[in-house]
């Protein structure tokens, strides 16, 4: 992959600064027009050989381009918050919203690389790594972010030379690290191991430029030329790859009826006061213990709420942190996404809240709204929350690969319990807050929301992260079955 860069390819100086003047304006023209229209983001990632110029290309393009709209994220060792969380968690957090370009200087390629050549990995890890690489730029991709990757590589002799240069110049001597020359001695390992991974990673969505970082004004001439002519061609589209021409009407209940999951669940158990307030102060002094030994053991918990209105998603989720020491957990309530929530993937609110070790996040609403009511009132494509049933497995596969324990609730009930409920609140002048007209207009689409949920069910009720659909007709039998299910889910994770 690397052999047409064998060639030292320059530019000479007159060449190199009669471009310049016009490249540098052109790169703050669709700079700006990009942060304008706010098309898609931009995320450059950078990678490549010690010593081939990759620090100083960052630097000058933060000298062409306007600082406001661009913004650099370099990654070294992971620190004690990072490698608390999963492997993605400090990558999704830091990308930049629709209108800017984010440069990313040791990014989701350097680890696994590195762990594999120094043989802390096998080549199984290896692959498995790059495979989740690609997952992950797919899903920036297909939600209309334009991926721009620069490997910068220097020939074994080059890469020496260059080093030894750097090392005897006073004023550059820092920049390089017994780490580099360490790394220099396994060139050929890395060599071998860097053009697997390009190959497997180089994409039609995704794909690897090669820069040969044997001179530094070729270097920056090709990485700002090449981002200016893609810039200007996503910029051209009317829509990015992946992304709908226009929104979808809402989705309809078509063709013959059949009874869903939801519709056999029996709704009729009930517990009694009295037998209520004994399970629970049991539950609730069983869940105490069993989450203050999952803090010292660092086990993190991850509570998803969803359901019907006024199924009694908080009631339940207030029993739960009643065990719980305050402060170690966190309640997420999901409303509409704000404007910087809309400018970044859907997935990116979600990330950004994951715990810490030891630590419990619950989400009053969650990323499966992307397949309930972004897909049933339409602000979604198709497109859109179809391919979103492989992206949440994929999520929460990396959340539970990392230790966690993710519970994901559904609380059901009936059409006429929800009426009840709906009218209660009306008549309790402290509860009137909680109804709206919107909820009665939710109401009126039950049969398509029906639909909806049981494709979640069946599509992302994994082994790693299954459902418990929660019969909550009667609050007290929910309320003891869903504490019940977080102790259970704590005593299986802590003998393991």
């Amino acid at each position: 992959m690397f052999e047409t860069a064998e060639l030292r390819r320059s530019i000479d100086k007159a060449t190199y600064e009669t471009l310049l003047p016009e490249l540098r304006s052109n790169l703050l023209r669709v700079q700006n027009e990009l942060y304008e229209n706010k098309k898609c983001p931009v995320i450059v990632v950078i990678g490549g050989v010690d010593g081939a110029g990759k620090g100083e290309t960052v630097n000058t393009l933060h000298e062409w381009m306007d600082p406001r709209y661009l913004e650099t994220n370099a990654f070294g060792p992971l620190s004690d918050e990072e490698r608390e969380r999963p492997d993605f968690w400090r990558f999704w957090r830091t990308l930049p919203p629709k209108g800017k370009i984010g440069i990313f200087f040791g990014s989701w390629y350097t680890r696994p690389i590195i762990e594999y050549v120094y043989g802390k990995t096998q080549s199984a890890e290896l692959e498995e790594a790059l495979q989740r690489i690609n997952t992950f730029e797919r899903e920036l991709a297909d939600d209309g972010a334009l991926i721009l990757k620069f490997w910068f590589h220097l020939a074994k002799k080059d890469q020496k030379k260059r080093l030894k240069s750097l090392e005897r110049d006073p004023d550059k001597r820092w920049r390089v690290s017994p780490e580099d020359w360490k790394h220099f001695k396994l060139y050929d390992k890395f060599y071998k191991v860097c053009t697997q991974a390009l190959r497997a990673t180089s994409t039609g969505h995704a794909p690897w430029t090669i820069v040969e970082g044997y001179d530094a004004p070729y270097r920056y001439a090709t990485v700002g030329q090449h981002i200016l002519a893609q810039v200007e061609k996503r910029l051209a589209h009317q829509a990015p790859p992946g992304s709908p021409a226009a929104i979808l009407p809402p989705a309809v209940v078509s063709g013959p009826r059949y009874t869903t999951i939801l519709e056999t669940l029996d709704l009729t158990p009930k517990l009694d006061k009295q037998q209520y307030d004994k399970d629970m102060n049991a539950l609730q002094g069983r869940l105490s213990v069993l989450s203050r030994q999952a803090t010292p053991r660092q086990i993190s918990s991850i509570l998803v709420f969803e359901g019907w209105d006024a199924a009694g998603k908080g009631g339940a989720i207030r029993r739960v942190t009643r065990a719980l020491d305050a402060r170690y957990y966190r309640i997420i309530p999901i409303a509409a996404p704000t404007d910087e929530e809309k400018a970044h993937h859907y997935l990116w609110r979600f990330w950004r809240h994951l715990p810490r070790a030891g630590r419990v996040t619950i989400y009053d609403r969650s990323w499966y709204g992307r397949v309930l009511v972004e897909r049933v009132e339409g602000f979604a494509s198709e497109d859109e929350w179809m391919r979103a049933y492989k992206e949440i497995n994929d999520f929460e596969q990396q959340l539970a690969e990392h230790g966690m324990v993710v519970l994901k609730f559904w609380l059901h009930i009936s059409q006429d319990e929800q009426l009840r409920r709906f009218q209660e609140r009306e008549a309790t002048s402290y509860k009137q807050y909680k109804i709206t007209a919107e909820d009665y207009r939710n109401r009126q689409q039950w049969e398509t929301y029906e639909t909806a949920v049981q494709d979640m069910v069946e599509r992302t009720s994994t082994e790693y992260a299954p459902w418990h659909l929660i019969e909550a007709n009667d609050k007290y039998h929910a309320r003891a079955k869903i504490v019940r299910i977080f102790c259970k889910a704590l005593e299986k994770r802590l003998k393991g």
